[in-house]
């Protein structure tokens, strides 16, 4: 089966693609959210003219070739792009053999354990100890992530004491009954990451994700070496999309745990290329996935089939006030219920893309011999 065509509908925020094949075949997949339009531009320009006409199956010797052809441009938006046509083509062989993609991937979809994840900043302890209070009496949630620091924030805090204020409050709210998991989002340079680090074990916080600038590996890794003897764990990697970078990472035991994005990285063919690089050297993976678009889906059938998944998958507490773009994107949606969430059952991700959402989208189609 040879890919026929590509669409993109996108937004400023988000773009939905669809693959169709040479015998009727079709899928859908997902970019990486924001700045989405100018995603879309670069998935016509410099991905589909290496996907048009080649095998609909072979997607790790497919993406391999798009990387090569396009080496002159080894960033983001490449990846970006190169993740709605690989997560898209997955849907595509799902909806063909009938089965679900964590099934093709040897797993049974099943509910997930996640961990509620906050995204705000401009939120008080006080203030958010009682929301994560209520959406765990909500939604049974016995895991939360919560902000500290300034995003890359050079040592500052998005107000003065702001993390002093928010670590004691958190764990005194929720410490005793669920699992703690801080974010700095490259807030901190080491001497100080690591005074903060020591401050969370001490309240039983037990992972600090993207402690340091995350373009600084070696400055991650002097956090993790100086908190080994400790219980908390460091974790990074959401932003990484070259794989050797991440092979570096997980040589160098840079992080304690790996947190890919399935749409960041390029799809989830070089996903499952970095979860099994972290299986074999005994690193847990717990993506990245901050959002309730289609990254979610993607992760939750992943982490229902690779070995050393993590504990939990991230699910956003985010709303429309937050996130109003990925309002309607698609069906069923995802619900949190006894902390857990659902794997989408049915062929392929297992839901659908909201066609009156796509009516609002701008479209581009590239197709083989146009």
């Amino acid at each position: 089966m040879k890919i026929k065509s590509i669409e993109s509908w996108s937004t400023r925020y988000i773009c939905m693609v669809r693959v169709r094949d040479d015998e009727g075949g079709e899928g859908w997949g997902q970019t990486a959210p924001y700045h989405a339009d100018i995603t879309a531009s670069i998935l016509h320009r410099q991905v589909a003219p290496y996907a048009l006409g080649e095998s609909a199956d072979d997607l790790a010797s497919l993406m391999r070739r798009i990387t090569e052809r396009e080496h002159k441009f080894p960033g983001s938006y490449l990846r970006r792009a190169m993740a709605g046509l690989d997560t898209a083509l997955w849907d595509l062989r799902g909806k063909r053999e009938g089965r679900g993609v964590c099934e093709l991937l040897g797993g049974v979809a099943r509910p997930l354990r996640v961990y509620a994840s906050s995204m705000r900043r401009d939120i008080g302890a006080e203030d958010e100890a009682q929301r994560l209070l209520r959406l765990r009496q909500r939604h049974g949630y016995d895991a939360f992530k919560f902000r500290i620091a300034s995003e890359c924030g050079h040592n500052r805090d998005e107000w003065p004491g702001r993390t002093q204020e928010i670590v004691p409050a958190i764990a005194k709210a929720l410490g005793d009954e669920a699992d703690l998991l801080a974010d700095a989002n490259s807030g901190y340079d080491p001497s100080h990451a690591i005074e903060i680090g020591k401050m969370l074990n001490d309240h039983g916080i037990r992972h600090f994700e993207e402690p340091c600038p995350y373009w600084e590996m070696e400055q991650t890794e002097a956090v993790t070496r100086a908190l080994e003897p400790l219980a908390i764990e460091v974790s990074g990697g959401e932003q990484d999309c070259d794989l050797a970078v991440w092979r570096r990472m997980i040589e160098r035991r840079a992080v304690d745990i790996v947190q890919p994005d399935i749409c960041y990285l390029g799809g989830l063919t070089r996903t499952l290329d970095v979860a099994a690089m972290a299986d074999t050297a005994g690193l847990a993976c717990t993506p990245h996935s901050a959002n309730l678009s289609l990254v979610t889906v993607f992760t939750l059938h992943l982490m229902a089939a690779i070995p050393g998944a993590g504990p939990y998958v991230e699910f956003s507490i985010e709303g429309p006030d937050y996130y109003p773009w990925e309002e309607g994107l698609f069906a069923p949606a995802l619900v949190a219920e006894e902390g857990k969430v659902q794997v989408p059952q049915g062929p392929g991700w297992g839901v659908e893309i909201n066609p009156r959402w796509l009516e609002g989208a701008d479209h581009l189609i590239s197709e083989l011999g146009a």
